[in-house]
């Protein structure tokens, strides 16, 4: 327990108290420095320029920051053959106290000699350091800013890490048509973390979920992000349902270096976003690998139509990657009732749409193969006459069959103490997935976590096991689970859905 004399005495020193954890306060030089350090801008607003390699060529600081290399923690990362070392200051002002492989000792840093290594690239014994090293034009007040704030690096931790609590954030809308969702993600989440505190949570920390709702427009959404961010101080995002964001999102977590598990609207498209199944073109994209390998269309045999504004981003996506895949489409085509003359309609909109496009064409005497995503349009076809029978074919990023034993039991327990519908087994497996691949990465990245530390773990895994779905693994460009879907055919009446083709990783999606 925190006395009354450790509270004052912390808030004399200027920290904050959040739970059992003290949160680094920084000083307004340590500031300026930190921001140097991360992005290479001088507190004067001047640009700063750095030289680099044996012919002194200079760039701008900001393409060149510290952090680039050093990493923002300071522990420096591998790349390209070379391991910037570790800018931890008790280590730096120590000495490293042991010999490299070229047989020289390290001594210690001081203020001044740190200068020297920053902006000439000489240790404190007079060795040249590594070539890769740039270095840096600084001016005496950016000097002390960036020392200043290097001695507080190793002490300053991502929001959300506290001595005994990692605290994790979500956006789930409370009302509305996406009520009923959030309300199942945030059951799945808290089961969730709860069976991980029971055990003990991790590293030693107890997992904490924040919960607000987005409302139902940007603004608003907006605000609860910056809220989670800013006033709750969360570590990651985990499964957030808000799609009023979809054109923001990626950005803004990018702009705050956020990671964030689980599906969204744009999923794939940022390196900060981490989905544990495949976006809608990936899914679309194995449909027309079923289409060109077991149905016979030729490449001009197959048009990408979309019902809403919001699908025409996503709509020539799919159109180019096909065309990666050799096929001939012709431009892509929004629906508005009209007649559509293809022998394949690739569909991206909401099964009211879909239900819409299938009685124009039956009405014009037309029944075309129809491919979509069944998280899209499987709500339409149990209204489809039987003409539409073996014509339709759905992607599902997972099927029954890729059920283990273990899974399977795992999501019936969870069903059963929550009191979830086992219909709304998607909207569970995919929350149960992004745990899953959160966990993982967390017990890897050890008990010091920071966000880049996530962000590397998670792209390190690969073949994880769910027992809900094929394996999942990631890469440094892969930010989606899976690359592909499960072809179902729609058998009607009925409708009865047959798997025709397993998922297979494609080898072209990202």
């Amino acid at each position: 327990m925190i006395t009354l004399r450790a509270r004052a005495l912390a808030l004399a020193l200027g920290f904050a108290l959040s739970g059992s954890a003290l949160a680094l306060e920084l000083s307004e030089h340590e500031q300026a420095g930190k921001r140097l350090y991360r992005e290479g801008l001088s507190s004067s607003d001047a640009q700063l320029l750095a030289r680099v390699g044996a012919s002194d060529m200079s760039v701008p600081a900001s393409v060149l920051p510290c952090a680039s290399c050093h990493g923002n923690d300071g522990r420096g990362r591998a790349e390209g053959g070379v391991r910037p070392p570790s800018l931890d200051w008790q280590r730096l002002a120590h000495g490293q106290g042991e010999r490299q492989a070229n047989g020289r000792s390290y001594p210690a840093y001081a203020d001044a000699s740190l200068a020297r290594a920053i902006q000439h690239g000489v240790d404190p014994a007079g060795n040249r350091l590594d070539p890769a090293m740039p270095r840096f034009e600084l001016s005496l007040a950016d000097q002390r800013n960036l020392t200043a704030y290097l001695k507080r690096l190793a002490e300053e931790r991502d929001p959300g890490v506290e001595e005994g609590v990692l605290r994790l954030g979500t956006l789930l809308p409370a009302s509305g048509p996406l009520a009923e969702a959030g309300r199942v993600v945030r059951a799945v989440l808290e089961d969730g973390l709860a069976q991980l505190n029971q055990q003990g949570g991790i590293h030693g920390r107890r997992l904490e979920l924040v919960v607000l709702d987005p409302g139902d427009d940007p603004g608003s959404a907006e605000l609860a992000l910056n809220r989670l961010l800013d006033e709750e101080r969360v570590f990651t995002l985990v499964t957030p349902l808000a799609p009023m964001l979809d054109q923001r999102l990626a950005t803004l977590l990018e702009q705050r270096n956020v990671p964030l598990i689980g599906s969204t609207p744009r999923s794939g498209g940022s390196a900060q976003i981490f989905d544990p199944l495949p976006g809608l073109p990936a899914q679309l994209l194995s449909l027309a690998d079923h289409a060109r390998n077991a149905l016979g269309l030729a490449p001009e045999g197959l048009r990408v139509v979309y019902a809403g504004d919001e699908q025409a981003v996503l709509a020539e996506q799919v159109r180019e990657r096909l065309q990666h895949q050799g096929w001939r489409p012709a431009p892509i085509q929004a629906f508005d009732g009209q007649v559509i003359d293809a022998p394949g309609i690739v569909f991206l909109g909401r099964a009211q749409a879909f239900g819409e496009l299938a009685a124009v064409l039956q009405g014009a005497g037309r029944v075309p193969y129809l491919f979509g995503a069944s998280s899209q349009v499987a709500a339409a076809v149990a209204d489809l006459p039987t003409q539409w029978s073996q014509r339709v074919f759905l992607a599902y990023p997972f099927v029954p069959g890729d059920w283990t034993e273990q899974g399977l039991a795992s999501l019936a327990g969870l069903q059963q103490r929550q009191g979830l519908d086992p219909r709304q087994a998607s909207l569970q497996v995919n929350t149960l997935c992004a745990l899953r691949l959160l966990t993982e990465a967390l017990k890897q990245i050890g008990r010091d976590a920071s966000r880049e530390q996530l962000v590397a773990a998670l792209e390190g895994l690969h073949d994880v096991t769910t027992g809900l779905t094929p394996a999942l693994s990631f890469g440094p460009g892969r930010r989606q689970g899976m690359a592909g879907a499960h072809v179902v055919a729609v058998a009607l009446p009925g409708p009865r859905f047959n798997s025709v083709a397993p998922y297979r990783p494609l080898p072209d999606v990202p």
